[in-house]
């Protein structure tokens, strides 16, 4: 994507357009099956059957869409296929309602009947692929802007800075954590400010952001009602010879050995009440329907990177995000 973006022309704009309009619809249609064959009457909640009519839609909208022959064409299929990514902004939240409801439907997390797992496995694949879908999709269409920022090619920045995105995302999870309790700990970040390498400035900012959200919210509810100031989340960003780790660490209690295997699946959640995103809430909250960290792990994953959470209970949290550089991975084809 770097190499193929780094000097777009009509004719590269082109060919990348004609691959889209081939392509977009196969990866569209299986999500779209997939879909409809969900066990335990997930493919029947409402929430899900919203998320499988954006699909046929946009499956309808690439082709019925004429040939691409030309960059007047081009043009109109970049509009559209930016119509398309707009469409599914919301489709993480309204998965995530449809296993709520689901969940609701059989009884809560004690009463999941065997093979509950197969829901898990699904949403990873749907997930993974919605990623390579929106990325394909959105570098297409950021390739079209006439004044791109120095370094960056597409959606891709050549010179980006964790330790800028990091101090960003903390402040914007600083933000949801202040307006949800009135007050928030501190965030210390260390490593080399002027350390810069590849990657999807919005891809990391989602994963630190969501990291970071958690350990707030754990440090605050651990010290709500101490006399002690609550200690501060730390992030390290160090630069390896294969990866960059980012390192994020709290003093909020840890969670019980018990509900570390559940943290990665899409059937858990540390709120007790989640929000209903029927409308009745609006905007980011600070504990959801818990899909934040399976969700940031598959964003690692994408790029051949990982996510990591240690835990010591009593103690507190260490969330180890390892990041591989990007001209060493592939773009998987789900």
């Amino acid at each position: 994507m770097m190499e193929f973006g780094a000097r777009p022309t009509e004719r590269t704009l082109l060919l990348a357009a004609q691959f889209l309009h081939k392509e977009l619809p196969i990866r569209i249609a299986r999500r779209a099956l997939g879909l409809d064959s969900l066990p335990f009457g997930l493919s029947t909640k409402p929430a899900i059957l919203k998320v499988r009519d954006w699909y046929v839609e946009s499956f309808r909208d690439i082709r019925s869409f004429p040939e691409v022959r030309n960059q007047e064409d081009e043009l109109a299929f970049t509009q559209m296929i930016k119509m398309i990514r707009v469409r599914h902004t919301n489709v993480v939240p309204a998965i995530a309602l449809g296993v709520q409801q689901m969940k609701k439907d059989l009884g809560g997390p004690k009463a999941f009947p065997p093979g509950i797992h197969e829901i898990h496995q699904f949403l990873d694949r749907f997930y993974m692929s919605r990623i390579g879908i929106r990325m394909l999709i959105g570098q297409h269409v950021a390739l079209h802007d006439p004044d791109p920022e120095p370094g960056v090619i597409g959606l891709i920045n050549t010179k980006m800075s964790p330790m800028t995105v990091a101090r960003i995302a903390s402040e914007d999870a600083r933000a949801i954590c202040m307006r949800e309790y009135g007050s928030s700990p501190d965030v210390d970040i260390y490593g080399d400010p002027g350390f810069t390498f590849p990657y999807v400035t919005p891809h990391l900012h989602l994963m630190i952001f969501e990291l970071v959200k958690n350990s707030l919210r754990a440090v605050q509810e651990q010290y709500m009602d101490s006399d002690k100031l609550a200690p501060p989340v730390r992030i390290i960003v160090a630069d390896g010879a294969e990866d960059v780790t980012i390192k994020i660490s709290d003093e909020g209690g840890g969670i019980p050995r018990s509900g570390l295997s559940r943290i990665f699946t899409y059937l858990y959640s540390t709120a007790e009440n989640p929000p209903d995103l029927d409308g009745h809430n609006e905007g980011v909250t600070m504990a959801g329907y818990g899909y934040g960290i399976p969700i940031s792990r598959l964003y690692a994953r994408y790029f051949g990177g990982d996510l990591q959470i240690i835990s010591m209970e009593g103690y507190g949290t260490d969330a180890y995000l390892h990041l591989s550089r990007l001209g060493d991975s592939e773009e998987p084809l789900p």
